[in-house]
């Protein structure tokens, strides 16, 4: 007859089960076929690791990257004068679906725009297909301020604190940009867009005399060489 004390001490004892589960495991990985399911756990591990160090390392650098550049956007718009926002819902300009909608005197006053038009007393509406130059002249008689959209477009503006002599910019295609040129300011724009448009309204708080000495044409002389 077995002894049923001895058995009831062999079921309480934990450290006999863990024996024969390290027996067991010991016995398993002495096999043949043990080693292709040790290099698939490996290879699931490596898998996992190589997925985490994907999915962390990446973002933290684009995150450097769009910071940098919109440090770098915002000083440049700032020597430019100009603020730009986005065309497409939602965005400050662009309050419903409809589309983007703006008073650019208020605009220029409002995103803290210096030396624009005080009012408009003459109006400017015209389009720069790809390739074109507008601008490239300096108004000593008025202010004046530019509503600029539809296509990329390089803005730039005579700014004596900038060390070639003025600030530039890109406004992109998908970006409504508004910018101020103070009396006696140069400024022009150039469409380098290979296929879009260029859209502007320029609004000036006086009339303009283009054939009196108020207007310096032509103030750079390479400017259309340099962008095309």
């Amino acid at each position: 007859m077995a002894n049923p004390r001895r058995n009831t001490q062999s079921s309480e004892n934990p450290f006999h089960a863990q024996t024969l589960t390290s027996s067991s495991v010991t016995h398993f990985l002495k096999k043949p076929h043990a080693f292709p399911f040790l290099l698939s756990i490996f290879l699931f591990l490596t898998w996992v690791s190589l997925r985490l160090q994907h999915s962390s390392s990446p973002s933290r650098f684009s995150i450097n990257r769009d910071d940098a550049h919109k440090k770098w956007s915002q000083s440049s718009d700032s020597r430019a004068n100009l603020v730009r926002f986005g065309s497409g819902f939602p965005s400050p300009i662009a309050k419903d679906k409809r589309g983007w909608f703006l008073d650019p005197i208020l605009l220029a006053k409002d995103s803290r725009i210096s030396g624009g038009a005080l009012s408009c007393v003459s109006l400017h509406l015209g389009e720069i297909r790809p390739g074109g130059l507008r601008g490239n002249h300096r108004h000593h008689s008025c202010n004046e301020t530019f509503v600029i959209w539809g296509a990329e477009t390089r803005f730039r503006l005579e700014n004596d604190q900038v060390d070639e002599g003025y600030a530039e910019v890109t406004i992109g295609a998908d970006e409504v940009a508004v910018a101020a040129s103070p009396s006696s300011t140069a400024h022009a724009l150039i469409n380098i867009d290979p296929v879009r448009t260029t859209y502007f309204i320029g609004c000036q708080d006086r009339i303009i005399n283009y054939n009196s000495s108020s207007t310096d044409f032509n103030v750079w002389k390479n400017l259309s060489i340099s962008f095309l």
